[in-house]
């Protein structure tokens, strides 16, 4: 048995988020057995997702699923809508970063706004005690310090995700699976009966589901058709506008020549041009360095500045060093994206992060 990550927690009223799904369902199962009093919360964020076999709205089938759970478990659910507020505060910022031609990561925003925002503001004015997730990670509550930690099933850790809640609201959250391997939680879930055992994971935008984001965009960002271009000014292709695109990126470009694989390397706003390159390992894919705008710390900066870094879910990490807002990196990283978070890493401790600028400085020659 991995260990108990609530065996110093003083038992309490917990507000599980619970989203219909097997992690999260495992999550309030697991709490239930510590014999915390314990609330499933549901929250509805959006409902123009249908589903394709009943075409009904997808978060009411979600939120069936939770009511089972629940049911199944002997606690209340509640269900919250913060559609309105996630619109504003998640796809409003999401679609206007992709109009200034960034890459933003809306899981990142929804963790911050949404769930450990409103929905742990929400809870602590009901008078619960914390919130729990089914997120693959861990917090280390020691006294007044409160530490986010890397998940034991590195293949799933969702640290990264979560680098931009605040102290506050990392000092009262729970992540009752972080301990857990992933198969250890589809086991946990059919140990308990659980009505969503074999439910597939979900897959998409925070929410929103999955869906194919180039259409998911151009709703609301309109098309800007321009001209793709070789390093060189070469004129190979067209596209309908540089924010459906990100650094990196290879599918999609619909650019063939010479049976070879095109990548994204670069954006020219000016001249509204995106940039490709043939070879994976071209230098203008690599940076030496980057801006990190908006840096959040969980806990205190290290004062020497050292520390890993992450440019991208579950990229490497890459040891580097932080002076004022310039990232520097031990060794180039492979497309650096602006918008994108850096998060920074201490061991298995997540110490925050911030965004990458867009200003792509010190390329590798």
């Amino acid at each position: 048995m991995l260990n108990n990550p609530f065996a110093q927690v003083k038992k309490g009223k917990i507000l599980v988020g619970m989203s219909g799904g097997v992690d999260s369902s495992v999550a309030a199962a697991l709490l239930v057995e510590q014999g915390y009093d314990v609330t499933g919360g549901f929250i509805k964020n959006w409902s123009d997702s249908k589903d394709l076999w009943t075409g009904e709205c997808e978060w009411r089938g979600e939120r069936r699923d939770a009511l089972r759970v629940a049911a199944r478990l002997g606690i209340p659910l509640l269900t919250f809508d913060f559609e309105e507020e996630y619109r504003k505060r998640v796809l409003d910022r999401m679609f206007a970063e992709y109009r200034e031609g960034v890459t933003p990561n809306p899981d990142v925003l929804c963790n911050e706004e949404i769930k450990f925002g409103l929905f742990f503001e929400t809870a602590i004015k009901l008078g619960f005690d914390g919130i729990a997730t089914g997120h693959y990670a861990r917090v280390r509550h020691d006294g007044d310090k409160h530490q986010l930690l890397v998940a034991a099933d590195l293949a799933k850790d969702q640290s990264y995700f979560l680098h931009r809640i605040s102290r506050e609201s990392l000092s009262r959250s729970y992540f009752p699976i972080g301990d857990f391997l992933k198969k250890d939680v589809r086991r946990m879930a059919e140990d308990h009966d659980l009505p969503v055992a074999s439910k597939p994971d979900s897959q998409g935008i925070c929410f929103v589901g999955k869906l194919d984001f180039h259409e998911f965009l151009r709703l609301r960002n309109a098309p800007m058709p321009g001209e793709i271009v070789t390093q060189d000014g070469k004129v190979v292709g067209a596209h309908d506008g540089l924010d459906g695109y990100t650094i990196g990126q290879r599918h999609g470009i619909h650019v063939s020549k010479d049976g070879k694989a095109w990548y994204v390397a670069d954006k020219n706003r000016e001249k509204n041009q995106l940039i490709i390159v043939p070879d994976r390992e071209d230098p203008l894919l690599y940076s030496k360095s980057a801006r990190v705008e908006n840096v959040h710390w969980l806990n205190q900066a290290p004062q020497d500045g050292r520390l890993d870094a992450v440019i991208r879910y579950h990229s490497d990490r890459v040891p580097s060093k932080l002076v004022g807002e310039r990232l520097e990196f031990e060794k180039p990283v492979w497309a650096m994206a602006p918008g994108q978070s850096a998060v920074f890493y201490r061991g298995e401790e997540c110490l925050g992060g911030g965004f990458l600028a867009e200003d792509k400085l010190d390329s590798v020659e």
